[in-house]
């Protein structure tokens, strides 16, 4: 796991020095080595988390002795020996034990389509020096980042937005419409960023830059593939099963220490006991505990460790801890999000304790219907069809009146409540993208019309119309339980959970495997009918069949509670300064484009306890002002 970064246009001494300056800002992403190449019109540096092969011979750029390609990876390819050996019967000879000279070594064979056999996890660019281009490409789902940006007549890139703005490659400028979709969702969707002019390649797309900078391709090479279902053609939860433990099996492969993140959850816990089942001895597991009530689900996370054998680690996450380490984790996030300290805090217990990898169950709610999602999207787009035959004023008027009913407070309409969306969902007339987005967004669009200084026409229901466009294709044909899926994965997942993981655990220096994101687990499970993958909705009952020779599957019949930090809780108390003094910046405010006489009233919503004032609304306002702040950034 790495940090790469490099430009395409000029390999002149400017650029080598902004490049340079790049990496000393990934630093994080890989302390134990770093490298600079350059040619007459490319440049590529790169910064080394060893875990393959920790000898020099793994240093990288890496050069193809070959062809000449050189080489920037950042991630891993677990089946890496297989092509290995497949090359070698083709005569190639290697100096390492690594993936990325396997990498290098199949795309030099095989051209771009040996992107297509790589079975990992990975953000790469490659420069060609017989055709002067460089390829870049990113792995299926999106686990790891790769941004661009084209300024001073070159292209450049890095594995971090913050690595390109330090240098001064983009105008500090707001992007409108993604600050638009940032405040609607917490997050900003790809393949726009928050700052204008620096974008991110898509998951599971490959592009070709030309030495003039400019695009000459741009494919995607892999979709998660439509449902089959039952048939001579479907396939069975016991395939889908065999696939992932092999998965699991492949994510163990390291040359350093490896641990297992442990909730106590369904998720974690079949990952565990998987990990556990093809381990020499006890794995090592992590589980963050919480001295305030209603938080802490250690006791869960110990009865399966102890029902597993595992080496159990359990760190306090006390408010003194988190308060000392607040400054380093908002730090941390890369583009504003209203999620990332989470998964800060657990990678740095995890790393602190001496490991470079973790694997965690990052996947299993969307591929197995673990959210409250896949109930009432289905549920609530039946009934929205059914409103949509009502002329439009009619239904607006009975959405706005049974709304204002639900949920008036002290004489206001608490519009973040789920009654306090039913305008919105009834505008939807069904459309699954657009009740996905009503469902998911922090605010209404009433609300965020008013906390927007300027609010984007374009936007869709949130989203720019590409973004918009994309979506629908996805999920054109699926059933409802399907939609849903695959809009988790391509959003909350994709978009928002998988780069808060990346940045956050980077940012110690720790490397998160998700084994339930593997793309050939996931090809075998789209071949499952709906009834045997998702049913009964929210119990993930295929999941747990995995691993009941180790863990009775009754143990997980509790509540569902994903992991949270108490941060309503120290909203309210400890970290109440900070944030009235950062809410009631009107000067900050107006830079960054948000109203805030609007901010002013949110905020007072929120210590009153007002109903639909969840911690995740505030905090991602709080989170977007101060990353603004902290880079500069204005509208």
């Amino acid at each position: 796991m790495c940090g790469i970064a490099g430009a395409v246009g000029s390999g002149d001494a400017a650029t080598l020095d902004s490049v340079g300056r790049m990496l000393a800002g990934l630093v994080h992403r890989g302390p134990d080595q770093d490298g600079l190449w350059s040619s007459e019109c490319a440049t590529l540096g790169h910064r080394r988390l060893s875990i393959l092969d920790l000898s020099e011979a793994g240093r990288q750029p890496m050069l193809d002795a070959v062809t000449g390609m050189v080489i920037v990876f950042n991630g891993e390819v677990y089946n890496f020996p297989e092509l290995r050996r497949e090359l070698e019967g083709l005569g190639r000879q290697f100096r390492s034990s690594s993936d990325t000279e396997v990498v290098l070594a199949a795309i030099a064979t095989w051209g771009s389509a040996a992107i297509e056999r790589l079975r990992g996890m990975f953000a790469l660019a490659i420069w060609d020096p017989r055709d002067r281009t460089l390829l870049i490409a990113r792995d299926r789902l999106g686990i790891k980042p790769l941004y661009y940006v084209t300024s001073q007549g070159r292209f450049w890139f890095a594995s971090e937005l913050r690595a390109l703005l330090a240098v001064g490659l983009s105008s500090r400028r707001i992007d409108p419409d993604a600050l638009g979709s940032y405040l609607w969702h917490g997050f900003v969707p790809g393949p726009r960023t928050i700052v204008d002019g620096i974008s991110l390649l898509p998951p599971a797309h490959i592009a070709r830059i030309a030495s003039d900078g400019k695009f000459v391709e741009l494919r995607r090479y892999w979709a998660e593939p439509a449902s089959i279902g039952p048939g001579p053609d479907g396939g069975s939860m016991l395939d889908a099963a065999e696939e992932l433990e092999n998965a699991v099996k492949l994510h163990l492969v390291s040359d350093v220490p490896l641990g297992v993140f442990l909730s106590g959850g369904v998720d974690s816990s079949v990952l565990a006991a998987l990990a556990q089942r093809h381990a020499e001895g006890p794995i090592q597991t992590f589980n963050v505990r919480f001295e305030e009530a209603g938080f802490d689900e250690s006791p869960y996370a110990r009865d399966v460790a102890r029902r597993l054998g595992t080496d159990h680690h359990e760190v306090v996450l006390s408010h003194g801890k988190f308060a000392a380490h607040l400054e380093d984790a908002l730090s941390s996030i890369d583009q504003p999000t209203f999620d990332a300290i989470n998964s800060y805090f657990v990678s740095r217990a995890v790393r602190e304790a001496g490991l470079k990898v973790a694997l965690a169950g990052t996947g299993g709610d969307e591929l197995f219907g673990g959210y409250s999602s896949f109930v009432d999207l289905p549920r609530a787009r039946h009934i929205m069809r059914l409103a949509g035959l009502l002329p439009k004023a009619l239904r607006r008027l009975a959405s706005r009146t049974v709304s204002q009913l639900m949920t008036v407070r002290g004489g206001e309409v608490a519009p973040q409540t789920r009654w306090g969306k039913l305008e919105d969902l009834a505008e939807t007339r069904g459309d699954r993208v657009a009740m996905y987005q009503v469902s998911y967004g922090l605010f209404t669009r009433e609300l965020l019309a008013q906390l927007m200084v300027s609010w984007p026409k374009e936007l869709i229901w949130g989203l720019y119309p590409e973004r918009w466009r994309a979506l629908q294709r996805e999920v054109e044909g699926d059933s409802d339980l399907r939609a849903v899926s695959r809009l988790e994965i391509a959003s909350f997942l994709g978009d928002r959970l998988l780069r808060d993981t990346d940045a956050a655990s980077m940012a110690v220096s720790l490397e998160v495997r998700v084994p339930f994101l593997d793309h050939c687990f996931i090809d075998k499970l789209a071949r499952v009918s709906d009834t045997e993958r998702y049913l009964p909705i929210r119990r993930k009952m295929a999941l747990r069949a995995m691993v009941a020779q180790e863990l009775d599957p009754r143990l997980f019949d509790r509540p569902k509670a994903g992991f949270e930090l108490p941060l309503g809780v120290w909203s309210r108390s400890h970290l109440s300064g900070e944030l009235s003094e950062t809410f009631h910046d009107l000067k900050l405010a107006q830079s960054v484009g948000v109203n805030g006489e609007v901010l002013g009233r949110l905020w007072r919503s929120f210590g009153a306890n007002d109903a639909g004032f969840h911690w995740s609304r505030i905090w991602g306002l709080y989170v977007l002002m101060d990353w603004c702040r902290r880079h500069r950034v204005v509208l």
